[in-house]
């Protein structure tokens, strides 16, 4: 792991002082669970603006988009946190990788780390995704999206929020576990895995390879959405469903429209046609922000180079966000009809493929443990009441639903992920941590 700018190697030795030493853990039943916590809490604010800030330089300054994107995959990020967890004495991970022929790497990576705890059954696990999504218009933004910038209280680069600070609040508090001695009440896992952007791939390969691994006992935390207030927490997320259309017709010249069908017109109409989705599905529910299913014409991939052309081949995608109770099955279906009523009319061919489907996942119920836990955290830290929400971005948080695995997705966030000057707080990876804190000791008294 390169040193970050500001921190030369004495400093940065001075900052791991704590942990290199390997004297005997700390049982946390020698002391009330209060007084283990509030002595983690400790631990993670001092020095903890500069380990943050460390952290997020180095990550930052590795691309690890996919290779949809022509990126590079996420192997040098996860070596990056590799060394990082050697560094603290913790290199007995469990590698979970996924072949990948397009990554220079040969493979996307997944690893899992546990920290015992008291109760060796049960673990609290934080899981961070390594992959980010590429820069985008780099004029939009104000720095280089890989190189760091600091600015007062906020980090700005790609991947800062999404999910570089979901990777560093986990290593912060493995990192104070260790400096502390202290053994937790149950297990900390820290699961790092790849792909999250594009297919979920890596969770899934972990799912179905190691399917020991997570367990429904379990509490599982994703940090990978929330808003600024702390205050929500999302237990479930609406389908996804992402369409291919491919309308077909017959190219000729511009001035000889009765010579041609057009399939661009042909296309205009179909996506006008489909709006009429959102009155078919008008279902809504408030726990969603939008409360109802959406249904929008988003990537236009294919037409022709020059003005004078009608096309002959249009192709379109769509981007469907389904409520839980809304099948995918019937909207597909729609779809078709209206295709239908369009190549009649038009004389062209509609081919519609699936490009994304989302598995149907139950919501992680209010009163589970993890939401629990969660609830109780947020209030001792923030002072504020949570609230379970539901999203309609998709986390791999659906896939673990799936199999059986109550999760939340939380974080303190910016909401800038995805966007030119994506940032994070500082203050905001701390307290994240903090939460998580909570959770794993259940005590603590309010931070003011």
């Amino acid at each position: 792991m390169p040193l970050p700018r500001r921190i030369c190697a004495p400093a940065l030795l001075l900052l791991m002082c704590c942990v290199l030493s390997p004297p005997l853990p700390l049982q946390a039943a020698q002391m009330n669970q209060a007084e283990a916590a509030e002595r983690v809490l400790a631990a993670l604010d001092k020095d903890g603006r500069e380990v943050v800030v460390a952290l997020h330089r180095t990550l930052a300054a590795i691309p690890s988009s996919g290779p949809e994107s022509g990126g590079p995959g996420e192997s040098k990020k996860a070596a990056a946190v590799l060394a990082w967890l050697r560094e603290l004495g913790l290199g007995d991970v469990q590698r979970v990788d996924l072949p990948d022929a397009r990554v220079p790497s040969g493979v996307r990576p997944n690893f899992a780390l546990v920290l015992p705890g008291r109760d060796t059954s049960r673990t609290l696990w934080i899981i961070s995704h390594l992959d980010t999504v590429p820069p985008g218009d780099r004029k939009a933004w104000t720095g280089d999206p890989y190189t760091l910038r600091v600015q007062g209280d906020l980090m700005y680069g790609r991947g800062a929020e999404d999910d570089h600070q979901g990777i560093v609040s986990g290593l912060l508090l493995a990192r104070a576990l260790v400096g502390t001695r202290l053994v937790p009440p149950l297990n900390l896992g820290l699961l790092f895995v790849s792909d999250e952007e594009v297919d979920d791939t890596g969770i899934n390969h972990v799912l179905k390879t190691r399917p020991d691994l997570l367990r429904p006992t379990d509490l599982i935390l994703i940090p990978d959405g929330g808003t600024p207030d702390a205050r929500t927490v999302i237990l479930s997320e609406k389908k996804l469903l992402w369409l291919k259309f491919t309308v077909l017709g017959k190219q000729g010249h511009g001035s000889e429209p009765d010579k041609a069908v057009n399939t661009l017109t042909a296309a205009a109409d179909l996506i006008m046609r489909l709006r009429g989705l959102y009155n078919d599905f008008p279902a809504q529910d408030p726990k969603f922000d939008p409360p109802a299913s959406t249904f929008e014409a988003t990537k236009l991939a294919a037409g022709v180079e020059s003005v004078n052309m009608i096309p002959g081949q249009t192709v379109f995608y769509m981007d469907m966000r389904l409520l839980p109770t809304v099948p995918a099955s019937a909207v597909r279906e729609r779809v078709r009809q209206q295709a239908d009523a369009v190549e009649h009319e038009s004389g062209v061919r509609v081919r519609v493929e699936v490009e994304s489907d989302s598995v149907s996942a139950p919501e992680t119920p209010a009163d589970a443990e993890v939401a629990l836990r969660l609830f109780r955290a947020i209030r001792a830290e923030y002072g504020v009441e949570p609230t379970a929400r539901g999203m309609g971005g998709r986390t791999f948080a659906s896939d673990l639903r799936a199999h059986g695995l109550p999760c939340a997705v939380w974080m303190t966030a910016t909401g800038t992920w995805h966007q030119p000057d994506e940032r994070s707080s500082i203050s905001n990876n701390l307290r994240d941590a903090r939460v998580v804190t909570r959770m794993l000791f259940e005590a603590g008294t309010p931070r003011r």
